[in-house]
């Protein structure tokens, strides 16, 4: 999950760093606020209930913190080496970003969601099944609205 979060956030920071356009640059602030905070309660939770020491979870902490910043820095210095609009870019971007983000989707279903609904106290709850079931379905509305505002 840390390594998946980790490629996935220095994929966001480069597309940010790389964009020149105020425009561009601010959805992309909301986004990456939105978004980077519900990845690290997600990514938190986790580490607190992994059977690690004091000093693996403060590593853990100090890639997620810093992961993006460095694909911040790593897509302005880019910035002067490629020109952003030529096919090769664009097509290095897309699949970039189609690799974070399936990545990303099949560690929210597959490490988050399926723990958590595969569990006694959810499987025991037909109500609590369904109260899950709508906010998933809620938090995935929200980060679609969220993509095609930004």
């Amino acid at each position: 999950l840390e390594m998946g979060i980790v490629v996935h956030s220095v994929v966001i920071g480069l597309s940010m760093g790389a964009s020149q356009s105020p425009c561009t640059i601010r959805p992309l602030v909301a986004a990456l606020c939105f978004h980077q905070l519900f990845e690290g309660m997600g990514l938190g939770g986790c580490i607190l209930q992994a059977e690690y020491g004091l000093k693996m979870k403060s590593i853990l902490a100090f890639f997620f913190a810093t992961t993006t910043p460095f694909g911040i820095a790593l897509g302005i210095a880019l910035t002067n080496v490629y020109s952003d609009s030529s096919p090769t870019a664009l097509i290095v971007e897309g699949l970039l970003n189609a690799c974070s983000a399936g990545l990303l989707n099949y560690m929210a279903l597959v490490d988050l969601l399926a723990a958590d609904f595969m569990g006694p106290k959810l499987q025991s709850s037909i109500g609590l099944q369904l109260w899950s079931f709508a906010a998933v379905l809620f938090g995935a509305g929200g980060m679609s609205l969220m993509a095609k505002w930004a």
